[in-house]
């Protein structure tokens, strides 16, 4: 397995966007969500993303209710000129009220949000600002009209938006020009590919797949979530991670590990390999933000760059998405493809 530190290729989001290496880094679980952390071994982690030309670091202010973007603003202080910081809004939670969460659009809470993850953030811009979750009340125009006033003052450089459609992705870039869309995209997870891909291809908007190890899943480092990872970590809630679902989703990752196997690579390493190639198959720019909280898993994941699966090797996988047992929230009414279902 290789795991050295070779820079990973470079690759800009939209058409006029930053350039980023080819895979980012998502911050969610440095500090959140995935139970206790070590925060030495969180902040070496950070460091290695730098070492290895993992460009494109991805927050939101929802993670740890700001507590992410906090934990992150160290690091951030030291390597401004090295990163691409991405930051989303629209989840509004409270550190006080666990059960609290509503999605927010509205322009107001828009300017609000911005203010609130620049400071805690400690910057006077965020390279990449999204639109974490779409309020269907809240007219596409209104919100991205006010995230590009965000841009106009200076506060923001480029947009996205996570979890939309192809006709959403289309109706906002007619406000504003969309930098990238975010959206979980993996071998367990292809749902994107009934048309946001497509519209993102033809507008020239990179995509941006978060949990494209289906959250440790594809690893291997865990095979049923209830019964192996803590009482605080979030993925117990997932439907597909868990029980008989988790049990039938283990089995389709034979293929996997074999191709790993044979490749001298890990599963994890082919898992991302097939991700970056998307890229080609769908003829846009793709930088998936795998997490992780070790120094060898980021190098580990970073190394996945460099390997191109063949037509063979890509044909082995294609089936596994299609049999997946579970959906992969237990309340999917957020997501794209509930929005999709319902066109």
């Amino acid at each position: 397995m290789n795991t050295s530190i070779e820079p990973v290729p470079t690759v800009r989001l939209g058409t006029d966007g930053p350039l980023v290496g080819v895979q980012g880094f998502g911050a969610m679980g440095i500090s959140a969500a995935y139970g206790q952390t070590d925060d030495a071994a969180a902040r070496d982690t950070l460091e290695a993303t730098v070492e290895a030309g993992v460009t494109l670091i991805d927050t939101a202010d929802m993670y740890g209710s700001g507590a992410n973007e906090e934990f992150l603003a160290p690091f951030v202080a030291a390597h401004r000129d090295d990163i691409t910081l991405a930051t989303k809004f629209g989840i509004e939670t409270r550190a006080d009220d666990p059960g609290h969460r509503v999605i927010r659009n509205d322009p107001a809470y828009v300017r609000r949000a911005v203010e609130g993850s620049l400071r805690r953030l400690g910057v006077e811009v965020i390279d990449l600002y999204y639109m974490h979750r779409r309020d269907p009340g809240v007219p596409l125009a209104e919100s991205v009209g006010a995230m590009a006033e965000l841009v106009r003052e200076g506060k923001v450089k480029h947009l996205g938006l996570s979890e939309v459609t192809g006709a959403e992705l289309r109706e906002a870039y007619a406000v504003h020009p969309i930098a990238a869309v975010q959206s979980e995209w993996s071998l367990f997870s292809r749902d994107v590919e009934y048309s946001v891909v497509g519209a993102a291809a033809g507008l020239g908007v990179a995509f941006v797949p978060y949990s494209p190890l289906g959250r440790g899943f594809l690893t291997g480092a865990f095979t049923d979530a209830s019964a192996e990872l803590s009482r605080d970590d979030f993925r117990q809630s997932m439907p597909r991670l868990s029980g008989d679902n988790a049990v039938a989703n283990a089995a389709l990752l034979t293929p996997l590990r074999a191709l790993a196997a044979d490749r001298g690579a890990t599963p994890a390493q082919i898992a991302l390999a097939w991700v970056q190639q998307r890229a080609r198959a769908h003829g846009l720019a793709v930088v998936p933000i795998p997490g992780t909280r070790k120094r060898g898993r980021l190098l580990e994941n970073a190394a996945a760059t460099r390997i191109t699966l063949t037509a063979d090797e890509l044909a082995v996988l294609e089936p596994i998405a299609g049999q997946v047992a579970g959906d992969r929230y237990p309340d999917m009414s957020l997501t794209s493809a509930a929005r999709e279902a319902q066109a």
